[in-house]
């Protein structure tokens, strides 16, 4: 059995994104489903947040910090590159995405995939208040990978393990779905590596099932 465990809800973009980096790295893992604040996330993460890490008697959470570890306390392909130019191109994206990026794509999404309405259906009110916003970090995206097809340099990094996760779900729902569709470059982006090996075998369950 491996001793490397990833604990958190496999439907977690964030979770998904760690379980790439142990396929692009070839590092035998355990996936343990866990709910954000469930007990076993508790006792490693002070916030609840997923995913969480345990690796024999060392524990670690937030996703980049377990990335970063996996890729340096095991062989194969670097996820994070040692040079520094593109180490710190790594650095930037994935900060950018996870502060002013995904936030307001996790905002969009949680309106259709967790809608707060009392009949169950999706807050069309909220939807169209935060679309701006989404489609302009999606054009700003598009932008981004226009020219290698990638987020840094001319390699698979954990920039973009970080960010396919969620392009995986906009691209289920109608207006992000569209406004991807037309974003030339970002779809290509999406055909290219959705056909990587890391990303088919971490495919998630349907989030019905994490609301059971």
């Amino acid at each position: 059995m491996a001793d490397l465990e990833i604990i958190g809800a496999p439907q977690s973009t964030c979770v998904r994104a760690v379980r790439m980096a142990c396929e692009e790295k070839g590092v035998a893992y355990a996936l343990r489903p866990a709910r954000p604040h469930s007990p076993e996330v508790d006792a490693i993460h002070p916030f609840g947040k997923v995913p969480v890490m345990r690796h024999g008697e060392f524990t670690l959470f937030e996703s980049k910090a377990i990335a970063t570890y996996i890729d340096r306390r095991f062989p194969g392909p670097k996820i994070i590159p040692d040079d520094v130019v593109l180490c710190a191109k790594v650095e930037q994206w994935v900060s950018a995405f996870n502060t002013a990026v995904f936030p307001i794509l996790m905002t969009y999404m949680r309106n259709y995939f967790f809608p707060s309405t009392a009949d169950g259906q999706p807050d069309r009110a909220a939807i169209e208040g935060v679309l701006p916003e989404v489609q302009s970090r999606l054009s700003m995206l598009d932008k981004a990978v226009a020219e290698t097809k990638h987020l840094v340099g001319h390699g698979f990094t954990y920039a973009d393990m970080n960010m396919l996760p969620a392009l995986a779900y906009l691209r289920e729902l109608p207006e992000s779905g569209k406004t991807i569709a037309e974003a030339q470059n970002l779809r290509a982006y999406f055909k290219l590596h959705s056909e990587r090996e890391s990303f088919v075998n971490t495919i998630p369950p349907p989030f019905s099932e994490l609301r059971r």
